[in-house]
């Protein structure tokens, strides 16, 4: 299972270095430097091209950053951490207060440009030398720059694109930021030639797969208000990629559960020492789940973290009674530590609860490295059941809406979640909207979606400090704008 993901963090080589629009020093502008003259004289073999597919995986596990902050940004948890100035990025996206002065959201787009590059690398030279499968290299890259750019666009709205080949130091002075019209017009290009080209059977553990680029494409669709196509794609997926959703809810979220029958796309990590705090995205574990564990907590299952993305009560009563997936979501550290003489401290912001299908587990004795950076947590970036929601709202909000399609999809869920068919929906139209809406909220809570859901569907005033007109998207970094020299303007309210 996880032969792949050691490829990703072990073989990753200098020609797939990462290549952003921004300059951190002269060291990395010589590093850059070379690596442009160099990289021409790649792509020799399969070998090669292998090899930068791997590069090309490798940022994905940067998006720790993006699940974290997607969820303290919505109204389902708060930001907690030690106290009030504990990493100030995530306190002020917590508060809507960020500006365009904000590291987290720069290590966002500098990671998500990084992982676009090193895709673009391959798709600049797919023609070069040909051999047996190279399709399947190619059309995983074109899934990954679409998975990037996918990133980007939620969190920033118009961003510069480049349809062929890589971005260049330059190219921030002369390439405009293209509408979120044209961004979305690429991915959907992007993963069309990866649906065309890929197979349900991945190559190897990790990788994705045509149910996977389905699957985006059809959130893509569904982020753009194209029911019917989304439905259309969603379906295929639905019927054609062989997923089942896994009976034990519980299961989906432990170590033996990974890359499961329910995975469409998953992120993997492994818990191989990584470069430390100075180095987040050099980790090679999944990093918000030790910022999300409990503070100072000695006991069973568990191991201690930062105590950050603290659910809401809120949050905790919109499952209903009889929820089997409330106890897997959410661990009242109270009720725990008096059944199982657990001992914790607490944090900023303590409501009482945490994350609990990410929250760190106790591993071997003999594990490396700061526990907090090494979790191997595999992050279930697109599971069956957020494919069978969409396809229920996709259905449901059609051009000629298919009410009873839409109640099946969203029925398979609910059933699953209470253990039998006494608390499916029967409503049809808004109300079935509105049941949808609150079904995917409960069902990928603490998976970072719900502040993007509740933007793209005119309800982010229900985000404490939610500002309309400013709020659906982040500020460019301030580092761009000036780095652009007039060539980019900033997202509106945010000057």
């Amino acid at each position: 299972m996880r032969n792949y993901n050691q490829k990703i963090k072990l073989g990753i080589i200098f020609i797939a270095s990462l290549f952003v629009l921004s300059a951190c020093s002269d060291d990395y502008l010589d590093e850059a430097k070379t690596y442009a003259e160099d990289s021409e004289s790649y792509f020799n073999s399969e070998t090669d091209y292998y090899n930068a597919l791997v590069g090309a995986y490798d940022p994905l596990q940067s998006t720790f950053i993006n699940v974290l902050m997607g969820e303290i940004a919505s109204n389902n948890t708060l930001c907690g951490g030690e106290s009030a100035t504990d990493v100030p990025g995530y306190q002020q996206i917590d508060d809507m207060t960020h500006t365009p002065v904000n590291d987290q959201l720069q290590n966002l787009w500098n990671w998500m440009f990084g992982g676009v590059n090193r895709a673009a690398y391959i798709i600049e030279f797919k023609d070069k030398t040909e051999f047996t499968g190279k399709e399947v290299i190619i059309g995983e890259a074109y899934f990954l720059r679409a998975y990037y750019n996918f990133e980007l666009v939620k969190w920033f709205g118009d961003i510069p694109i480049k349809a062929e080949g890589r971005f260049e130091l330059g190219d921030e002075k002369t390439i405009p930021r293209s509408p979120k019209e044209d961004v979305y017009a690429l991915i959907e290009s992007d993963l069309e030639y990866a649906v065309a080209n890929l197979s349900y059977t991945a190559p190897e553990v990790g990788r994705a797969t045509k149910g996977a680029a389905e699957a985006l494409l059809g959130k893509v669709y569904l982020y753009q208000e194209k029911f019917d196509e989304a439905a259309a794609v969603l379906e295929s997926v639905i019927n054609n990629g062989g997923y089942v959703l896994e009976s034990d809810y519980n299961k989906i979220f432990e170590f033996d559960g990974e890359n499961g029958t329910g995975s469409v796309f998953e992120i993997q990590y492994t818990d191989t020492e990584g470069a430390g705090f100075e180095c987040l995205q050099c980790s090679e574990g999944n990093v918000a789940v030790g910022f999300q564990g409990v503070r100072g907590y000695e006991g069973d299952l568990f191991t201690s973290g930062f105590s950050f993305n603290v659910p809401t009560q809120e949050v905790v009563d919109a499952f209903e009674e009889g929820d089997l997936r409330k106890e897997v979501a959410i661990l009242d550290i109270a009720a725990w530590a008096a059944e199982t003489g657990a001992t914790y401290t607490t944090g900023y912001e303590h409501t009482g609860y945490f994350n609990r299908k990410y929250l760190p587990r106790k591993r071997s004795e003999d594990a490396a490295g700061d526990l907090n950076l090494t979790n191997p947590n595999n992050y279930r970036a697109i599971r069956f059941a957020d494919v069978l929601l969409m396809a229920a709202e996709a259905n449901n909000r059609k051009s000629s809406a298919d009410d009873t399609k839409a109640k099946l999809y969203l029925n398979r869920v609910r059933e699953r979640a209470f253990g039998n068919s006494n608390n499916n929906i029967t409503t049809t139209g808004s109300n079935l909207t509105s049941a949808i809406y609150n079904e995917r909220r409960v069902e990928l809570v603490g998976e970072g979606h719900q502040f993007f859901d509740l933007v793209r569907t005119g309800r982010g005033a229900q985000i404490p400090g939610f500002t309309t007109g400013k709020n659906e998207v982040f500020p460019i970094p301030i580092e761009e704008i000036q780095f652009s020299q007039g060539n980019w303007t900033q997202n509106n309210n945010y000057n």
